[in-house]
């Protein structure tokens, strides 16, 4: 519970009703379910008797997982062994009683614990299910092991990120698991889709939703497949730059830290070159266009960086911001926590955690009119099984939806 230990009334969060049982574990379908219970909706999540193996990740305090705190809030945690036939009863009781499973299981797992969706349609015949997998539930790959750092090598963004010049570095990974994230968004988005249709129809029948890391990355490829398809081009890394607009690049400053700068229309370009002492650059033939400045880029970037290596980061941001050029110091995770915008817009929050103590927590990425980013951590991520009397107790309660 956040520290006004306050909720905001369920139907004032726009999927309070909707209940979500997860089999999920690392990254994907939690993530995923964090979304769906930030948004209100009633999230079980069921682990195995030892826990969710990414509770034994990263940094903690008594035992317990830092991010956890995060990753498993306003979920209700419940422990059951799909190998026992008991246990999968529960499970099966319910789902019954559920609108909707996220799992992230290797494709045929579900099945062979006799889970698989034609089990719990007959179970509950509208029950929509969301697999997340490395490849799909189809396709050749199917059955290979599959992490975020694969989906990001296979859906084309890992070769993007590499340095040009640096061939004999590896193009580096993000720094997050982008593909898990970005798997655990479309799937949060395709499930809630196909509630809406299923609720709408009496007579409708649930779905299966098949989202997969790789494909999940390939979305995000832009223009590349058709310029491929048409032309045979096939992009490569540039850095820091954007082939298709000049001047936008990352520059060095005199603390050693890096500038963000994006002035590629002609206004703020103008007004990029003043900032910087060059305003006579602005009128050169050769800069009149963007088009023009890609062609001539090389010498743009060279004048920038001469001036930004004068200054400090946040003196010659201060500069630009006040000619309204569009600019940012690269942020760490400090940066983030202490700047006044991001506590201003409740983006950071200190929330009490019954597990670990007082603890930031990131905002949801979404607004509402009348719920405040602090009423929407309803409760941080619990300890394994903390909901099991109250769940299970439930079932006995409740009437099948099917």
């Amino acid at each position: 519970m956040s520290e006004k230990a306050t909720a905001p009334e369920p139907a004032r969060l726009p999927l309070a009703g909707l209940r979500v049982v997860e089999l999920g574990h690392y990254i994907a379908a939690p993530f995923a379910t964090r979304l769906l219970a930030d948004l209100g909706a009633e999230v079980i999540k069921v682990e195995p008797p030892e826990g969710d193996p990414v509770r034994g990740w990263g940094s903690a305090v008594d035992g317990h997982a830092v991010w956890f705190s995060v990753h498993g809030r306003n979920k209700l945690s419940v422990t059951l062994n799909l190998k026992s036939e008991a246990d999968k009863a529960k499970l099966r009781r319910l789902l019954a009683r559920s609108d909707a499973l996220v799992e992230n299981f290797r494709p045929g797992q579900l099945e062979r614990y006799g889970l698989g969706p034609a089990d719990l349609h007959a179970v509950n015949p509208r029950l929509v299910i969301a697999r997340i997998s490395g490849y799909g539930q189809d396709g050749p790959y199917r059955d290979k092991p599959a992490f975020g750092a694969i989906g990001e090598a296979m859906g084309g963004l890992r070769h993007l990120t590499a340095n040009p010049g640096q061939a004999e570095l590896p193009p580096p990974r993000c720094g997050v698991s982008i593909s898990d994230d970005l798997a655990g968004m479309y799937a949060a988005m395709a499930l809630v889709a196909a509630c809406w249709q299923v609720k709408g129809d009496p007579a409708a029948k649930g779905r299966v939703v098949d989202v997969d890391l790789v494909s999940s990355v390939f979305s995000l490829m832009e223009g590349m497949l058709p310029e491929y398809g048409l032309f045979g081009w096939v992009r490569q890394p540039q850095g820091a730059a954007i082939k298709t607009a000049a001047p936008t690049n990352t520059y060095p400053c005199a603390d050693g830290k890096w500038l963000c700068i994006a002035g590629n229309s002609d206004l703020i370009f103008r007004r990029l070159m003043a900032a910087i002492g060059k305003p006579d650059m602005a009128a050169e033939p050769r800069f009149a266009t963007n088009a023009l400045r890609c062609e001539n880029v090389a010498e743009l970037d060279t004048m920038i960086a001469a001036w930004t290596r004068t200054l400090p980061a946040a003196e010659a941001e201060a500069i630009l911001e006040k000619a309204e050029v569009p600019c940012s110091r690269l942020y760490d995770i400090r940066d983030c926590a202490e700047d006044p915008h991001f506590r201003a817009r409740g983006l950071v929050m200190q929330v009490q955690d019954p597990l670990i103590g007082p603890v930031l927590h990131p905002a949801a990425p979404f607004r509402f009119d009348g719920v405040s980013p602090r009423d929407m951590v309803r409760w941080t991520g619990p300890a394994a099984g903390a909901h099991n009397e109250q769940v299970f107790g439930m079932l006995a309660k409740e009437e099948p939806k099917g």
